[in-house]
């Protein structure tokens, strides 16, 4: 436990001391691959937002999902790649290969799919190379191109959202 409070402060730390100098990109580039980076630990239903995702004309196969879990247990099975927080060091390095991959693949959007802020997702979304990122206006603005306030519960609410302002942004 105490391990974690100290990985955490230093990451946080680490991210603080980024985020002034950290700048985004805007393009008007069209949609067409999305990194989904999900914080199971308050929302499980990714394939219901997969669904969302997929009715909304974004084919399956373009759609990359990674899962953070605060604790995950020995016979845990996912279906996703997925890392908590001792796949980060403290210094930042990402010791896991899926998240090292996922973060340098130049996705047309992220969505940060996490209401609540934790330093390893923040970190993740840092580093991503994504060139248009999406989240909640609850997490950091810095980290993001776009917000859309609502809770990740109502994810039909969130999609519909999102979509409708990606058409308006010329998007998709």
């Amino acid at each position: 436990m105490f391990l974690k409070t100290i990985k955490d402060f230093s990451l946080k730390k680490i991210i603080k001391k980024r985020l002034p100098n950290y700048k985004l990109t805007a393009t008007a580039e069209k949609i067409q691959t999305i990194g989904l980076l999900l914080d199971e630990s308050y929302f499980s239903a990714q394939d219901n937002l997969i669904n969302e995702l997929i009715a909304q004309g974004i084919p399956e196969k373009n759609i990359k999902i990674l899962i953070y879990k605060d604790t995950i247990k020995k016979k845990e099975v996912f279906d996703y790649p997925f890392f908590s927080r001792k796949d980060i060091t403290m210094s930042g390095e990402l010791a896991k290969k899926e998240v090292a991959d996922f973060c340098e693949t130049p996705f047309d959007m992220l969505i940060g799919y996490y209401d609540v802020e934790k330093a390893p997702l923040m970190w993740v979304t840092m580093l991503s190379k994504a060139r248009f990122k999406v989240g909640f206006s609850t997490a950091d603005k810095r980290l993001y191109h776009f917000m859309i306030a609502t809770v990740a519960e109502k994810y039909q609410e969130f999609v519909s959202e999102l979509f409708r302002y990606l058409k308006i942004l010329n998007k998709i």
